[in-house]
């Protein structure tokens, strides 16, 4: 009985020693956040994204903690990105599958779309095989204006459901209210945009009635400027007179012409001859 009894407290501390070297093992896989993603943009990096509630990626969580622990080794940075409390990371990285793994390399994101499991990452890092991967375009990569658009959406829509929870279930207020209310909200914020828009754009490109005088001494000149103009209506219509007349004269000469040519060709009546013979 005795023996027995300490084979049963040699097991149990055994346990008890492993459950606590569990504990202490502090995990090797960083948290990223949408305030420290930029780290990505320096060194190699190989990033997970997840979400708690996806069973593939449950399966996928104890080989990635012992690819962590090759990091040091590889010289690679092994990172998770939890895409339910960092909305912003999950438009920036368009994840649109769970689990999503990308390699980073100075700057240069590629998708990871091969197996998971810690030998293939550990392959995949040593023998250097995300090279035959082709890299984001620049367009695309999570650094561009697209995508830090695209992450400020995802934020907004992320907010705009806390609202509405709260809104629903603190308030006490009920759905179709919420709903009037962010309605009415977008209404006034689009008029508020419109009248900055028309206002920006009456500021940089004014009407004609609006705009300045480029000559301040055009009022100056205003008299001398009308004289000219008027000593130019006389000149044009002196000019037109002697044109009309030189045309009237050219007519009558025409008409003299034409009429003296009629007299000549004239035909002789052949009877008035014979009688007058």
């Amino acid at each position: 009985m005795a023996a027995a009894g300490r084979r049963c407290a040699v097991v149990w501390l055994a346990l008890a020693a492993g459950v606590a070297a569990a504990l202490g093992r502090r995990s090797q896989v960083k948290t990223l956040t949408d305030g420290t993603w930029r780290a990505l943009l320096e060194g190699e990096w190989m990033v997970e994204f997840y979400a708690p509630w996806c069973p593939a990626c449950q399966n996928l969580q104890p080989e990635w903690e012992k690819f962590a622990e090759w990091g040091e080794d590889l010289e690679v940075n092994i990172a998770k990105v939890d895409v339910t409390e960092q909305p912003g990371l999950s438009g920036r990285f368009i994840i649109t599958a769970l689990p999503t793994i990308y390699h980073c390399k100075d700057g240069e994101f590629r998708r990871y779309q091969g197996a998971r499991t810690k030998t293939d990452f550990i392959n995949f890092i040593s023998d250097q095989e995300w090279k035959s991967i082709e890299p984001v375009s620049s367009w695309f990569g999570p650094s561009s204006f697209l995508m830090s658009s695209m992450s400020a959406l995802f934020q907004l829509s992320m907010w705009i459901r806390h609202c509405h929870g709260y809104l629903t279930e603190s308030v006490g207020i009920p759905v179709w209210g919420s709903y009037a209310i962010f309605a009415l909200a977008t209404l006034f914020s689009g008029l508020i945009l419109g009248l900055i828009m028309v206002f920006l754009a009456d500021c940089l490109c004014p009407s004609k009635r609006h705009r300045q005088q480029q000559y301040p001494y055009s009022k100056k000149l205003a008299p001398e400027s009308a004289q000219l103009l008027k000593k130019l209506d006389e000149e044009q219509e002196a000019d037109e007179e002697d044109l009309s007349d030189d045309e009237t004269e050219d007519k009558e000469v025409s008409n003299r012409n034409s009429s003296m040519n009629a007299v000549r060709q004239r035909p002789v009546n052949p009877a008035t001859t014979v009688d007058k013979s």
